[in-house]
């Protein structure tokens, strides 16, 4: 028995099989290489010790030498970054985890010895044709209209001014900051450069590579380069040819409206389920479970399924899922509701738009309730597909206020350090507790194996799960108002909150 921190219980008669099915079926960490621990040694000593049962896979956020966005500007993927490792570090996580590594598709770092070797030496480098010439690209200085036809995700215009060694200065292609220079996959030496960095990864262990901000990968003129089509599809295709010999296969990072998904996942690529965040938000906030229901009806089952990540809670994801008023209703409760969150958090002031992603981490959405969280992440895990889950969210952690008005980064807020001595202390937490145990069923239950189920339920407050193979049989009962949940296991019931 659970007591939890809001005086509620949580009673729980588990039962789990001695031997854990393969990875892949299992719970996918994400965390980055320094946040439980300093390091990737430190990482695989914490999930050998707490979490070697409930954790199949990890996406290890970037670990290459990088000069900023917390690693997302990779000077180059050749070596880890000496402050969290060494190869040899990954190969033994890899030893005992499936991998998923991360590959900037869309960008370089501005201090990339690409980029430097290209400013050094001109327009003779051979470097030239991996950067996107932005005036060139419209021959000459673009119009308003055209540039105001490019999907931007900040407000500026997609371009970064450099100075060569001789004095001449160039605008080349930036969507992001200008720490990240758009690459050019389309050209020759584009291309080259995306094999030899895909090969290499797949080679060093990675089972899954993620291609991170993939939909602007494609820039076409008169056209409002994101998600490019065919080219886009066409350029997914490549990625998964590149590394399938090697036993990887690849995962689009898109967020954007949901038919985007359903495309792909059409077409027989693994996609992202961005939408869930926000449809969960709202099932639990207002008690009903109508949009969620629709989504599991028709949403991909070959997805990995998300509740929290590095960046925001989704919101472009939902569009269409529900309703404009809706969504705003359910944005302004989280501001009103959850813990220790503010919409200023989520605006320019802290380099991030609310009409794009929610800066929260999902357990102080929710009011830093043990219940309502633990409710939505067994959820999370009877939905179709493979459930990721966030370092910060597998140990419930609160906003980090500190960390966000440090950096003035709103993204920070759910991208706490955790030392080792936190880790052993957050462990006491009966959330924890109760979450592991959810994350270890999840892993290891021969069940998961098998097809998905979206069951009749009671009432539009209630929803019903299954998974189900010719052997066995496992179903959830949630109860939003209650903020209640069973588990039954062949009509036994395993599992009570």
């Amino acid at each position: 028995m659970f007591v939890v921190s809001n005086s509620q219980v949580i009673a729980i008669r588990f039962c789990l099989p001695d031997t854990i099915l393969t990875m892949k079926q299992g719970i996918v960490l994400i965390t980055y290489p320094d946040s439980l621990g300093t390091n990737i040694k430190q990482l695989k000593q914490v999930l050998d010790s707490h979490y070697a049962k409930a954790v199949a896979s990890i996406h290890v956020l970037p670990f290459f030498p990088s000069s900023g966005d917390r690693g997302f500007a990779p000077l180059h993927y050749e070596s880890v970054d000496p402050a969290f490792g060494t190869w040899e570090d990954v190969q033994a996580l890899a030893s005992a985890y499936d991998l998923v590594f991360d590959y900037m598709i869309n960008h370089i770092s501005s201090k990339s010895p690409y980029l430097k070797q290209y400013l050094q030496e001109g327009e003779y480098s051979s470097n030239k044709a991996l950067f996107i010439d932005y005036e060139a690209f419209f021959s000459g200085e673009p119009t308003r209209e055209q540039v105001d036809k490019i999907y931007k995700r900040k407000n500026k215009d997609p371009y970064h001014s450099v100075t060569f060694a001789d004095g001449a200065t160039k605008k080349l292609w930036c969507t992001f900051s200008e720490e990240q220079i758009d690459l050019d996959t389309q050209s020759e030496a584009g291309k080259a450069f995306l094999k030899h960095n895909l090969e290499h990864l797949a080679s060093r262990g990675a089972k899954l590579i993620r291609l991170d901000a993939f939909a602007y990968a494609i820039k076409k003129l008169d056209t409002d380069c994101f998600f490019v089509e065919p080219e886009t599809s066409r350029l997914l295709a490549e990625c998964r040819d590149i590394v399938a010999p090697f036993g990887a296969d690849v995962l689009p990072e898109i967020h954007e409206h949901y038919s985007i998904q359903l495309k792909l996942a059409q077409e027989g690529f693994p996609v992202y389920d961005f939408a869930l965040p926000l449809l969960m938000l709202h099932a639990l906030y207002f008690n009903t479970t109508i949009y969620l229901k629709n989504w599991f009806s028709i949403c991909p089952r070959n997805q990995y399924t998300t509740l929290d990540t590095h960046d925001g809670i989704g919101v472009v994801d939902v569009y269409g899922l529900l309703p404009h008023e809706e969504i705003e209703k359910t944005q302004q409760h989280l501001y009103e509701r959850g813990a220790n969150v503010k919409r200023i958090y989520s605006s320019e002031a802290y380099n991030n738009l609310d009409i794009y992603q929610v800066n929260c981490t999902y357990y102080s959405a929710l009011g830093d309730d043990d219940r309502a969280y633990l409710v939505a992440r067994a959820v999370q895990f009877f939905s179709p597909g493979t459930p990721q889950v966030y370092y910060v969210g597998m140990l419930a952690g609160r906003n980090d206020l500190k960390l966000l008005e440090e950096t003035r980064e709103g993204r920070n807020i759910n991208r706490h350090y955790y030392s080792l001595e936190e880790i052993e202390e957050e462990q006491k937490r009966p959330v924890v507790q109760a979450l592991k145990l959810l994350m270890e069923l999840r892993t290891s239950h021969p069940a998961f194996t098998g097809s998905f189920v979206l069951e009749e339920s009671e009432d539009d407050a209630t929803i019903c799960l299954s998974w189900e193979t010719e052997n066995t049989k496992l179903t959830l009962h949630a109860d939003f108002p209650s903020r209640s949940l069973s588990i039954e296991e062949n009509g036994k019931s395993i599992m009570k909150l």
